[in-house]
């Protein structure tokens, strides 16, 4: 007797590796196993937050599957993802390189199998952003290699600088930027190559991109031209150490809330969410003047989108946190901390979306460096003490005045 989907459900495993090959295949049999029964029931267990995880993960990926086989629009996408620091990841795992996830290749895999037999044409732009470990070079030889190489551009953002015309035209070389300035020419050249729809996501391996019917469902079935996925949904597959943050995260996030107030008033709340679809007619806005080259670049395209007064979609999805080599470690949380902060007053101020002015300008004024964030971050101002979410960003409940203050104080304790 075959067994239900309730007993696959259970018996299936509770983790899920990102370096482990066999982990990834063992995803792929899952779904296999489950791609006969009702895909209600599928995803209605795999909501379940009770439902182990990799099962959890296979009903997402069963689901964009189930959508990219029937779509019956013809499409070109391009996969764009930015890599600085990538040098172990993009390899395979092995005694002497326990964090490989041999991400270009799972990447390619994970979109050849979800686009076999469809409508929908694909390439991957996996660009270099500066990285001194030759990130580019790994990658290269990577694609060389692969079956699917005519698939797969690897591009080199100091080759393309400096440039006389946007996007990239403010960005005086690869190191001034931090994530953006890549994602910025890797959408510039997929636009180029005639792609319908853009996906940008990170360079490891936390989304599964097969998933990416998701994404497009919104699009095709109702016409938006952006959606974003959104790992703060009930029903979204969550597995991060929030545990890195201390307890003045609270604060950041307080003050991030008002000066974004445009964009944390429509719900967007996972705004730095690595797993987006944008259309072309909107990313060729977006590249027109783009106001920042670094991590906060999700904001700057955002506020675009919001200023464009377009509407758009939020849909769950499912994320592991690779943390290991993650590079708000390798370089310092409140090193990203700072630029998430002053990347959005750019972003605000340059789409012209309506903030929070006197948040903003505490922000530019008093947080000199990240430096000043690591003051904060242990520590939290009383009047946030039992705030919950969703009062973040309320001025009322701690004000701009007061939270300079609170900053001040903090950095003459020192």
């Amino acid at each position: 007797m075959n067994p239900s989907l309730n007993e696959i459900c259970q018996s299936s495993k509770q983790s899920f590796d990102l370096t482990s090959a066999a982990d990834q295949d063992y995803l792929y049999n899952l779904i296999n196993r489950i791609s006969d029964f009702p895909l209600t029931e599928i995803i209605k267990i795999g909501n379940d937050t009770n439902s182990p995880l990799a099962f959890r993960i296979a009903a997402k990926i069963t689901d964009s599957k189930d959508y990219v086989s029937s779509c019956q629009h013809r499409l070109k996408i391009g996969v764009v993802f930015a890599m600085w620091g990538e040098q172990n990841r993009l390899l395979k795992k092995t005694k002497s390189n326990p964090n490989g996830e041999d991400l270009l290749n799972v990447k390619v895999d994970q979109l050849a199998w979800l686009f076999k037999d469809s409508k929908i044409d694909w390439e991957i732009y996996a660009v270099d952003d500066g990285c001194p470990h030759g990130s580019g070079d790994i990658a290269e030889s990577i694609r060389k290699k692969s079956k699917y190489a005519d698939q797969i551009q690897v591009l080199f953002l100091q080759k393309h600088l400096p440039a006389d015309k946007p996007p990239l035209q403010n960005l005086a070389s690869a190191n001034d930027s931090r994530k953006g300035g890549a994602i910025l020419l890797g959408c510039e050249k997929a636009l180029e190559d005639g792609v319908d729809l853009i996906i940008y996501t990170d360079a490891d391996n936390s989304v599964h991109l097969s998933q990416i019917g998701l994404l497009l469902k919104p699009h095709v079935e109702k016409g938006y031209k952006v959606v974003l996925g959104n790992r703060k949904d009930p029903n979204a597959v969550l597995v991060k150490q929030e545990n890195r943050w201390g307890i003045g995260i609270k604060a950041l996030r307080h003050m991030q809330r008002m000066i974004g107030v445009s964009i944390f008033s429509l719900g967007i709340l996972d705004s730095q969410a690595a797993f987006k679809l944008y259309h072309k007619d909107i990313l060729s806005e977006i590249l027109k003047n783009p106001s920042v080259y670094d991590f906060s670049f999700d904001s700057d395209w955002i506020a675009c989108v919001i200023a464009m007064k377009e509407e758009f979609a939020k849909v769950p999805f499912a994320f592991i946190d690779s943390f290991a080599e993650s590079a708000s470690i390798v370089q310092g949380p409140m090193t990203t901390w700072e630029t998430l902060l002053k990347g959005l007053v750019k972003a605000v101020r340059a789409r012209k979306i309506p903030h929070n002015e006197e948040m903003a300008t505490v922000v530019m004024e008093n947080i000199k460096s990240h430096h000043d964030l690591d003051l904060l971050i242990n520590d939290l101002p009383k009047e946030l003490l039992n705030a919950d979410d969703k009062d973040l960003g309320n001025p009322e409940i701690m004000s701009p005045k007061a939270m300079e203050d609170w900053i001040n104080s903090m950095k003459s304790n020192q």
